[in-house]
Order: structure tokens, then C-alpha cells, then sequence
């Protein structure tokens, strides 16, 4: 991720810690959706740099309905925020409403909050409608001082939005996850490395391939990241690499085979006046 500017490191310094005890008085007195959508407003203002009359509103409408708060940086949403009370726990179903918000009007960055717990995602606009979560965090436990924390509060930044951070994020997201490391491990290449590393380690027994695909797919990795719908499409991710990397070095190699041998300029001129 590209550095961070000074002087939004400062805000996060100065404004995280004065919001982490706003909430936790709000948690205490556990206000109502309203409320947090109010305090939400003075978060992503005073935390996040987004100017609260101009770039914060709550006149979007979706369908006939309004979203909570929509993120409208030089005319264009840069994200919907779909808001519940800081008493009420995120759920599955609170997910498909914030994405189907952002799908029906169009927009590919949704954060799902009730102020405390923070959910970004990014929708993928193919048949059928899919999202990934790109980020979580609790802003009650952040610190502004540590850089993994700070990546996840820059992330949501109005000055974020001038840096492509957002994509650089969600891109290195993708290929740098559970799911991805798990699917590389169980690649041939991979696998037939730890049978050649085990044929040494016990002296030249024999050792089957779909033996150790077994082992690290049953008893090594976790089974959540093997299986379901994530660990599917890091699986096709890596296989589609791995023909891409074997059909390009088949070309090289044939290009290699067929491409005559430069000629020296002795052997030409030789050549040319008849005594090769």
C-alpha cells in the first residue's frame, strides 16, 4: 500500500482514541439506530476526513428507499454505508441488504457497520451478483499507531480515494489470503515438492502423490480453507495460473526449437562467395 500521509496519521492519532470512548459510553447506554448514524456522521468526518455537509449524506435513494449514508466524493458515491444500531450484531442477512444497496444503484464499495464492528466490501458485478469482504476491523480495539491498523483506517479515507488504494488493497486481498496459500500448497508442484522433500527424509520410501495431497488436505490445512465457495475460486485462480506459466514456457521452448541459429558474419560471408 502506497505511504500514508503524515497529516492523516495525525487525525487517526488524535480522533480514534476520542471516539473509541464515545462508543463505548453509547455501547453502555446502547442508543438506537438514529443515534448511531449520527455518531457515524461525526466519525467519518472527523476520523475518516469526509467534509460532513458536503461528501456525508442520507439522500440516496435505492429503489424507493433511502440507505443510511452514502460517501459522494465530486459527484460520484464512492461508497454506501449500511448502518445498524451499536446494540445489534452484524449478521448474514445484514450482509445481502448492504450488497443488494450497492447493486441495485450500481456501486461497487459497501461497508456494513453498527459503529463498533466495520465490514467493507467490494461487489463483483457478474451473474450471479457476488462480494468479497476486503476488510474488517473494530474500531473500539484499533490503534492508530500501529501500521496494520492504520492500513485498515486508510482504507475507508477520503484521501485514500485520490491514491487507488482501495484497489491496490482489495487486489493484494485476493492474492495474498487463506485460501489462495492453501490452494498453492495443494498444486502439483507443490505437492510433488513435499513428496520429493518426505522421499528424502525417509530414505527413499515410497511416497504416492495423492497420499500427501490427502495428508496436507485432510489432517494439515484447515478444512474451511479447502473447501466452500472461496476456497473454490482460489483453487481456479491458482490452476489458471499454473496453465498460463506451462503454456508459456511450451511457446518459448517451441519458439526456441524452431528459431534457426544466428548466423556469424564469418559463416555469411563465407557463404555468400561460395566456399562454406
Amino acid at each position: 500500500m502506497a505511504g500514508i500521509p503524515k497529516r492523516v496519521v495525525e487525525r487517526f492519532v488524535r480522533a480514534v482514541p476520542k471516539f473509541q470512548k464515545v462508543l463505548q459510553i453509547a455501547k453502555d447506554r446502547d442508543v438506537n439506530e438514529s443515534d448511531t448514524v449520527s455518531i457515524l456522521t461525526d466519525i467519518l468526518s472527523e476520523v475518516f476526513g469526509y467534509d460532513k455537509y458536503l461528501e456525508v449524506t442520507s439522500e440516496l435513494a435505492i429503489r424507493g428507499t433511502y440507505c443510511d449514508l452514502a460517501l459522494k466524493v465530486d459527484d460520484k458515491v464512492q461508497f454506501l454505508v449500511e448502518a445498524k444500531a451499536i446494540g445489534i450484531d452484524l449478521k448474514d442477512a445484514h450482509t445481502r441488504q448492504a450488497k443488494d444497496y450497492g447493486a441495485n444503484h450500481g456501486i461497487q464499495w459497501v461497508v456494513l457497520t453498527n459503529a463498533l464492528l466495520w465490514r467493507v466490501y467490494r461487489i463483483r458485478f457478474e451473474q450471479p451478483i457476488s462480494y468479497d469482504l476486503v476488510c474488517s476491523f473494530e474500531l473500539t480495539t484499533m490503534n492508530p499507531r500501529d501500521e496494520r491498523d492504520l492500513c485498515s483506517l486508510f482504507l475507508l479515507s477520503r484521501e485514500a480515494l485520490n491514491k487507488g488504494t482501495r484497489e491496490e488493497f482489495y487486489e493484494k486481498r485476493q492474492s495474498v489470503n487463506r485460501y489462495i496459500i492453501g490452494s498453492l500448497i495443494l498444486s502439483e508442484p507443490m505437492l510433488s515438492l513435499l513428496r520429493r522433500e518426505l522421499k528424502k527424509l525417509s530414505q527413499g520410501t515410497k511416497v504416492d502423490l495423492d497420499e500427501v495431497d490427502q495428508l496436507v488436505r485432510g489432517e494439515v490445512l484447515k478444512r474451511e480453507v479447502v473447501e466452500g465457495e472461496e476456497a473454490e475460486a482460489a483453487m481456479v485462480k491458482v490452476k489458471k495460473f499454473y496453465r498460463k506459466a506451462c503454456a508459456g514456457k511450451q511457446q518459448k521452448s517451441s519458439q526456441t526449437a524452431v528459431s534457426p541459429a544466428e548466423e556469424s558474419v564469418t559463416e555469411r560471408l563465407l557463404e555468400e562467395a561460395g566456399e562454406a
